[in-house]
């Protein structure tokens, strides 16, 4: 009796510290995994960062124009793609340039562009406005989808100066290939493509040697340097 009741004891106790080991293994590895996820997040995070990088800037360009056109336009730039077209942009953001600047030319299920005259352009006045620094080279690469920023240029591709469009569709002619330099996408609208396509739904006539002007004036009251959403 004495011999078979140590033996149940010690059967007992084999058994407790098995499942006590087992409840502390699953512990352990339910910690890891649970570890494992954040890591895994933590890396997808760190992976997919802004599309400009880690050093994002985004803009508000504040609109203003007839009844049922304005708001603001958030966009975000794209340094890593177009490095000097972006400090272009910026330079002229901070020296307040697109300030007043119009929308002069808009073209449904094309793009509307503006940042190069002003409202006396309604008056026979097509000069641009002063303070244009010099052309910039052309640093297209990046699809014209819609909701991107690109630069307006002449038939030279490295003429563009302030002048820029949104594209309101996806323009694959606008890209660059083998046999065309493209025009060069520096940015994306984050927010605000109900206030382009606002624009791009406008009544539009010609003026001078200029078509597609929008009938009434629509343009820029400010254009500042924001945080990204």
């Amino acid at each position: 009796m004495k011999t078979s009741s140590y033996a149940t004891i010690y059967i007992v106790a084999f058994i407790v510290l098995l499942l006590h080991s087992h409840n502390v293994n699953g512990s352990s590895v339910n910690n890891n995994v649970r570890g494992g996820n954040n890591n895994l997040l933590k890396a997808s995070a760190k992976a997919t960062p802004r599309a400009s990088g880690s050093d994002a800037k985004c803009v508000k360009i504040s609109v203003a124009g007839p009844a049922g056109i304005g708001g603001d336009i958030v966009a975000q730039l794209a340094p890593h793609d177009a490095p000097n077209t972006v400090a272009n942009f910026l330079s002229y953001v901070d020296k307040k340039y697109y300030q007043g600047t119009i929308f002069h030319r808009v073209i449904k299920g094309f793009m509307v562009q503006g940042g190069g005259f002003t409202q006396a352009f309604y008056q026979s006045d097509a000069t641009e406005k002063a303070g244009q620094a010099g052309p910039i080279k052309n640093e297209a690469g990046q699809p014209n989808s819609r909701g991107t920023l690109s630069m307006a240029r002449t038939n030279d591709p490295d003429s563009a100066t302030s002048q820029f469009f949104i594209n309101t569709v996806d323009n694959k002619s606008l890209d660059k290939t083998d046999s065309g330099a493209g025009y060069a996408v520096f940015g994306k609208v984050l927010k605000g493509m109900d206030v382009v396509d606002s624009i791009e739904s406008t009544q539009t006539t010609t003026m001078g040697s200029f078509s597609d002007v929008p009938q009434a004036p629509i343009y820029m009251k400010d254009v500042v340097v924001v945080p990204c959403p």
